[in-house]
């Protein structure tokens, strides 16, 4: 899952979908600076995710206030940077990959795989 929804949907209700669905044993949500959608995500996923996930936020280096990219890409408040939603998501028992290129080992380190 990323930054980019579907119409009329967004992180938890992609992650809850997710959840409960059979197939999916293990998931990776990709988020960015800016907004709350990944740490509402994380919120839920601590008290009702059964499976692992593994995470990525974008954006470690954009000045606060300063727009990257898009509207919803910039950081606005305390919550919203990238160093802030990875300590959320760690808090919330979410595996935080560094780099994009480190998802896959982050998921599969804890998943114990």
């Amino acid at each position: 899952m990323g930054g980019d929804p579907i119409n009329g949907t967004n992180h938890l209700e992609v992650l809850e979908m997710f959840n409960n669905d059979p197939e999916t044993e293990a998931i990776i949500m990709i988020g960015e600076i800016g907004g709350s959608a990944e740490v509402d995500a994380a919120r839920w996923a601590k008290e009702h995710c059964k499976k692992p996930i593994a995470g990525f936020i974008a954006g470690a280096t954009a000045p606060p206030g300063r727009r990257m990219g898009h509207a919803g890409a910039i950081v606005g408040g305390e919550e919203d940077t990238a160093q802030a939603k990875k300590r959320i998501l760690a808090e919330c028992g979410i595996a935080v990959a560094e780099t994009p290129s480190d998802m896959a080992r982050t998921l599969l380190d804890r998943w114990g795989k």
